[in-house]
């Protein structure tokens, strides 16, 4: 499969933006009081702002012409009054909507964290994390102000320009038509430029997303860049990657940095051409002083609403490549999915079947090449061969990690692709020679197995493996707190720790690959005395490089070229002489 680096910028696909839009919108349906609330709030306050010019006009040409102080007093408190109530709808507007576009933000991160968790390995495979994290965390935050925005500026003003327009119509029709002049440029100009700045707005997601991926690789693997002296080396790459991220985002911003100084030319030229002619009429007779005063009014009315939408749009020709980003990763479907009709599978005995079982990570290129065996219930299967021959994706299919090309596995006589995933899954344990541990106490990474496991019952499977004596042996025993890599335990003790997780959850099925790898051989031989307790009545596959490991599994597969050379007990196996016996000379 295509493995996308931080090398490399990520392909997006070109969908049409009004699409995201709605889609993106679509969220607001469940905040329809919400927005009804801050659409009647918005809805007085743009009356408050069409109405002031009307007082002003009405104080010039009916008070001040005439001396009515009186007037004019009252006319000033009622001003007043609105435009404190106005204050409050503004307040209370702002308050509302930061709580809808945060709530959303929180829908949005979750749904695209839990769709992301029910996708297959391979999506994992093809991408680093922290293109990952990318998206979860910066292209959701790019989406607020779009959100935050759209009630409280799209809507209102859109509705204010309207209005505004109709009000300079009637008061005078010529000037309403020489303010609004510069409108058809503006908004040609705009479209020209929206075009170019999304591409680039494309792109500076693209060098984020890299520098995040590079960033987390570096900082994971810490440990080999010092030990390798490479800070040098990784330092200069983050640089190159910073240089592109900045060039890109200067590229877009000083494109999108275009769209106000067309708004404020516009609004000038506009405003130029109203007093122009407005001047020349008042000499005519035609228009009053206040009426004048007010025509201006209403042109910095309709131009700061133009000004906020340009602004919005700006941010949403910004921000929508988040968005794309972001629904491009819900839209995929997940590979492994339970099937329409899917039944819980239930208690698992243990029997496990491949059928000709043929399997490819990438087309044409066998891992495993029509492959059959049956395991009986509570049988030790040992899986054995050179790097890359199949082992661990023997077991994968058995998970159902992935879904095969070819042929059928059963389990208890019931194909896997039948029963719901979490159904199968949750009967089987599964150690790898990865050991993940996650930020907290040593307890609970072992209540991990099994959430709601007791204390005693987290003692005992930690006595099982022989890990109860170094944990107690810790500061704070099995409340000792540590971090995701729990570095400061040894490889060993990490591994432990993760075997006392697998056994809590008490599997039907267990699955160890390589799962005593990192354990010194003295503790070793205590390990294995908790693993034969363990393998007891279960079925278990074993995956171990050293053989001496797995000499007591009832049957031993010698995995090679995807497929099953040899079968036997170990004993049957250094008989025949083939490549088991081989494997164990060069090691003994």
């Amino acid at each position: 499969m295509p493995i996308n680096t931080f090398r490399e910028d990520e392909t997006t696909k070109e969908v049409i933006k009004i699409h995201t839009i709605k889609r993106l919108f679509r969220y607001m349906i469940n905040y329809k009081k919400e927005v009804i609330s801050v659409l009647l709030l918005m809805s007085i306050i743009v009356s408050v702002n069409i109405i002031n010019p009307i007082l002003i006009k009405i104080a010039i040409d009916n008070y001040i012409a005439f001396d009515n102080y009186n007037g004019l007093i009252r006319i000033g408190i009622l001003a007043i009054i609105i435009n404190l109530i106005s204050m409050v709808c503004i307040k209370r507007r702002i308050i509302i909507m930061s709580k809808v576009s945060n709530e959303i933000l929180l829908t949005i991160r979750q749904e695209l964290y839990t769709h992301i968790q029910k996708l297959a390995f391979n999506f994992f495979d093809s991408r680093p994390v922290g293109k990952i994290l990318a998206r979860i965390i910066g292209d959701v935050n790019s989406l607020k102000d779009i959100l935050n925005n759209s009630v409280i500026t799209l809507i209102p003003d859109f509705i204010t320009i309207i209005a505004v327009a109709i009000i300079m119509l009637l008061m005078n029709f010529r000037l309403a038509l020489a303010a609004l002049s510069m409108l058809p440029f503006l908004i040609f100009i705009m479209n020209y430029i929206q075009i170019k700045a999304h591409k680039r707005w494309q792109d500076f997601r693209n060098k984020n997303s890299n520098m995040n991926a590079f960033t987390h690789e570096d900082f994971s693997g810490m440990r080999v860049v010092q030990s390798f002296a490479a800070e040098g080396q990784t330092s200069d790459t983050f640089e190159k990657l910073l240089q592109e991220h900045k060039k890109s985002f200067i590229s877009a911003f000083k494109l999108s940095n275009i769209f106000w100084p067309i708004v404020e030319v516009s609004w000038g030229v506009g405003t130029v051409l109203v007093f122009y002619f407005g001047v020349r009429l008042l000499g005519t007779g035609t228009i009053t002083v206040g009426l004048l005063v007010a025509f201006t009014s209403y042109i910095s009315m309709f131009w700061h609403p133009i000004m906020n939408l340009s602004n919005f749009y700006n941010q949403l020709i910004t921000n929508l490549a988040g968005a794309e980003r972001i629904f491009e990763i819900m839209d995929i479907e997940p590979d492994i999915k339970d099937v329409d009709e899917a039944k819980e599978m239930e208690q698992i005995s243990g029997k496990v079947q491949f059928k000709k079982v043929s399997f490819e990570y990438e087309k044409n290129i066998k891992v495993l090449d029509d492959v059959s065996f049956t395991i009986e219930p509570g049988e030790a299967i040992a899986l054995v061969g050179p790097t890359g021959a199949g082992k661990t994706t023997i077991i994968n299919l058995i998970s159902r990690f992935y879904d095969i090309q070819k042929g059928d596995i059963l389990i208890d006589d019931v194909n896997i692709k039948e029963v719901t995933i979490e159904s199968l899954r949750s009967q089987m344990g599964i150690m790898t020679q990865d050991t993940v541990l996650f930020s907290g106490t040593i307890k609970d990474n072992i209540r991990y197995g099994k959430l709601d496991a007791t204390d005693e019952e987290i003692i005992q499977a930690a006595k099982s493996v022989y890990a109860h004596e170094f944990i107690e042996n810790l500061e704070q025993g099995y409340d000792t707190e540590i971090n995701e890599r729990g570095v400061r335990l040894s490889v060993g003790q990490r591994q432990l720790i993760a075997f006392a997780r697998t056994i809590i959850s008490n599997p039907r099925i267990l699955i160890l690959d390589e799962a005593t790898s990192s354990i010194d051989t003295k503790t070793e031989r205590l390990v294995q005395k908790g693993i034969e307790a363990l393998l007891e009545g279960r079925t278990s596959f074993v995956i171990a490089h050293r053989l001496s490991t797995i000499q007591k599994a009832n049957r031993i597969f010698v995995v090679a070229d995807g497929k099953i050379i040899e079968e036997g007990t170990h004993r049957k196996l250094l008989e025949i002489k083939g490549l088991y016996y081989n494997l164990y000379k060069a090691q003994v």
